[in-house]
């Protein structure tokens, strides 16, 4: 414990939230010395009692030298852009992290094709389109069916399927009105001003988490995504692990991924992989530097009774962390999706769905009056179930179950009320 009580880890975030809550509940276990770096310093309580590192991801460089000056001996990272100035104040530091030109690839879409199709990987063909630009010629260069997406969102925002050249002029216009919003443009990002058009690639998706040491990778979980996800919009549902799929393929996904973290220079820390496998083998969608996002990661325990945050800020500090293994059997979580657009007025059927065998935890996170709409717009979800059983088919039911159960109010937003929002 005393050698923990001298090291300095820096755990860069983007937000106050969930994650950096579970991650700053860790340290203190740990009873690790640790400082946040936030770009929303100035709504910090300072839970920690100790001043957080104010940064800007718009200035990485400048982020990263103010980071590595206050000295550090290990470091993390919440989120794709707080992973980048992790990287350079790693580098800067010399502490173990990913190296900032592979966190730049991977946290790209462009780049990670890019690096996965000169790694001889299979890949979509795929071209990026300026928002500016006229779509009509970009539609006239595209092969049917098509996928286009915005290079930086997550969790499938603005990821739109089109099937012929009409629906890619839809998507089109559609993605950058998302990239015009006051949200997305208060990032100052480059790459929020490019749409990326690649193949529709059809079959099964799978997520992968893992670790890597050095390059070394071990594996923590694969999830099955049970639902289609066939489009015209890609809204992510239901996380199982471990997965059902045939041995074959499991140990193709992780070959895979072996060969994406080459490819794209990873080298230590976590993992989250997105994935689908056809009979044309595996296909690696993205390999993110970061772990697998926010509340999910509630679905991943460790013996005795560790989440994935402690695990990785085990990782972080040196410790051996290969012999970890999973505390249920199999475990699962439900994102809620968001059926319609409206103001969220409540939800009924609380209590029966914490009632169905299984579930662990049913977690509403919209706010009465909230204004919601589903995807492609969204960033968000109504609320999450998590489940846990002797099987992976059981956890299914049970979310499935809850699921059912749960009745939401969403009111018509009136066009009126919209305009004086």
């Amino acid at each position: 414990m005393s050698d923990r009580a001298n090291k300095r880890l820096l755990l860069v975030a983007s937000t106050t939230g969930y994650q950096t809550r579970v991650f700053a509940d860790a340290a203190r276990r740990l009873k690790l010395n640790l400082t946040l770096a936030t770009d929303r310093c100035h709504i910090l309580d300072d839970p920690w009692g100790d001043q957080a590192i104010p940064i800007r991801f718009e200035e990485p460089e400048a982020s990263a030298k103010k980071m590595a000056a206050h000295g550090l001996d290990a470091i993390a990272a919440v989120g794709d852009r707080p992973a980048l100035l992790a990287a350079l104040a790693a580098e800067l530091a010399g502490v173990p992290f990913h190296p900032p030109s592979a966190v730049s690839a991977a946290c790209s879409k462009f780049g990670t094709r890019t690096r996965l199709a000169q790694a001889g990987l299979p890949a979509p063909s795929f071209y990026r389109v300026p928002v500016e630009e006229d779509p009509a010629s970009a539609a006239a260069k595209a092969a049917y069916p098509c996928v286009l997406k915005p290079l930086a969102l997550s969790a499938s925002r603005g990821v739109i399927r089109a099937d012929n050249p009409q629906q890619f002029l839809d998507a089109f216009a559609r993605i950058r009105t998302i990239l015009d919003t006051a949200d997305i443009r208060r990032l100052a990002d480059d790459a929020d001003r490019w749409i990326q058009v690649e193949t529709y690639i059809p079959g099964r998706e799978f997520a992968v988490e893992a670790l890597l040491d050095h390059g070394r990778l071990q594996l923590l979980a694969i999830f099955d995504k049970p639902d289609p996800l066939d489009g015209p919009f890609f809204e992510e549902t239901l996380y199982i692990t471990p997965s059902r799929a045939e041995p074959a393929v499991q140990t193709a996904l992780v070959d895979s991924l072996r060969r994406a973290v080459d490819a794209l220079g990873l080298r230590h820390g976590p993992v989250h992989a997105e994935m689908r496998h056809n009979e044309q083998g595996v296909w690696v969608l993205e390999a993110a530097p970061r772990p697998i996002g926010g509340l999910c990661a509630r679905a991943l325990r460790f013996l005795p009774d560790m989440p994935l945050e402690e695990l990785i800020l085990r990782h972080a500090i040196g410790e051996d962390v290969s012999a970890a293994r999973l505390r249920h059997a199999a475990s699962g979580v439900m994102m809620i999706p968001i059926p319609k657009p409206g103001v969220y007025s409540g939800v009924t059927g609380l209590e029966a769905a914490r009632q169905v065998p299984g579930i662990e935890e049913v977690l509403i996170t919209a706010k009465q009056g909230q204004t919601i709409q589903p995807l492609p717009e969204a960033s968000s979800y109504l609320g999450f179930l998590f489940a846990s059983a002797a099987d992976p088919t059981q956890v299914e039911q049970a979310l499935r179950q809850a699921h059912a159960l749960l009745e939401f109010d969403i009111a018509l937003k009136l066009p009126l009320a919209a305009a004086f929002e």
